[in-house]
């Protein structure tokens, strides 16, 4: 699991070696040179240079962090991998850079993500099928394209309606958004 905050979901007293270590020690009887060897596996595999391995989180960027948060999640080899607002806490150009990254990874490695995000426009970049959730339940659900296309239901539709476009403009106090073309 990739968790929203790359800032309070790795441990500050580990370095960045210790943190994917201990996963590589928890899930697989391998020497310790081989967690060494797999460790600059993992970071060369998310875009960073092995030397890494011996800094605090506190000495990395917010993109830096959550690049070592998927390298932690990735050394597991899972074939399933939850991403949980995973670049929401991130400025634009660093979440541009990740979700490059995750659909370079989805090439590389047998994986499947579920991608739990409120942008609708990160939804459309990496889904091929999209679920729209209401208060715990699915309200409406298929492929990426048609359910962010043309919603079916009132909840996805006010979702969509939500979403920013060219042209529009935030509304000031006590005058209504001019229609958009």
């Amino acid at each position: 699991m990739v968790f929203q905050d790359p800032y309070s979901s790795l441990d500050p007293r580990q370095t960045v070696r210790s943190s994917l270590n201990e996963v590589l020690a928890l899930h697989f009887s391998i020497s310790r040179d081989e967690r060494s060897i797999r460790i600059s596996e993992l970071l060369s595999q998310v875009g960073l240079d092995p030397s890494h391995a011996t800094v605090h989180p506190r000495s990395l960027s917010g993109g830096q962090r959550q690049r070592i948060a998927i390298a932690r999640a990735l050394a597991a080899e899972p074939r399933l991998l939850i991403l949980d607002e995973a670049v929401s806490a991130l400025d634009v150009s660093v979440q541009a850079q990740i979700l490059n990254l995750l659909a370079d990874l989805r090439e590389q490695i047998d994986i499947t993500y579920l991608f739990i995000s409120h942008d609708l426009a990160v939804v459309q970049q990496v889904s091929d099928t999209t679920v729209v959730m209401s208060a715990g339940r699915i309200v409406e659900s298929g492929h990426t394209d048609q359910v962010l296309s043309d919603p079916q239901q009132p909840y996805t539709k006010s979702l969509m309606s939500a979403v920013p476009r060219v042209g529009w403009k935030p509304q000031r106090r006590g005058r209504p958004n001019p229609p958009v073309p």
